[in-house]
């Protein structure tokens, strides 16, 4: 799993082009409370309000990677301005091609059975296993607008090609 969570470039353009067919699945797009950790890494003291995003990114029909976005509802249109209006495209896409954009430092954690995104995970996937999830994140900025992105990687993703995800060029 080292290799997919250490990706440097853009893990949208990673997956197309490990796959015949890649799709966003958007799971839910709204007002929620962010988690504490998140909370702190987006600049806020305490959990509070944010526009969170959930999504399945799949190849070739199977679920790969479970993506958690949050934004801090006071970022502005002008921070970023196609965030509400994503639908089912990559995210990741948006970010990696806009020279406004900034990029953090990626974190790495395990999700284990407990951890809210863990139970996101499986009611998105489903199953009763114990499985335990890799999962990275970074803070992206544009403008004065920070904006969160988790990964959660499924183990699905190892059953991609070697060869033809070291296409990434992004």
């Amino acid at each position: 799993m080292r290799d997919w969570l250490t990706t440097q470039g853009s893990l949208t353009a990673r997956l197309v082009a490990a796959s015949s067919r890649f799709r966003v699945r958007r799971l839910h797009q709204h007002a929620a409370t962010s988690l504490a950790d998140e909370a702190r890494a987006i600049g806020l003291r305490h959990p509070a309000r944010v526009w969170e995003r959930e999504v399945l990114l799949e190849c070739d029909g199977v679920p790969r990677v479970f993506g958690h976005t949050v934004v801090p509802t006071s970022c502005t249109a002008t921070d970023w301005p196609l965030f509400s209006a994503l639908g089912e495209r990559s995210l990741g896409t948006t970010l990696f091609h806009d020279p406004l954009v900034r990029r953090g430092q990626l974190e790495y954690a395990r999700i284990r059975a407990g951890h809210p995104l863990w139970s996101r995970v499986r009611a998105a996937v489903g199953g009763l296993d114990d499985t335990m999830y890799f999962a990275r994140r970074c803070v992206y900025r544009r403008h004065q607008g920070l904006l969160l992105v988790t990964e959660v990687f499924l183990p699905s993703v190892l059953s991609l090609t070697p060869a033809r995800t070291q296409q990434n060029t992004k």
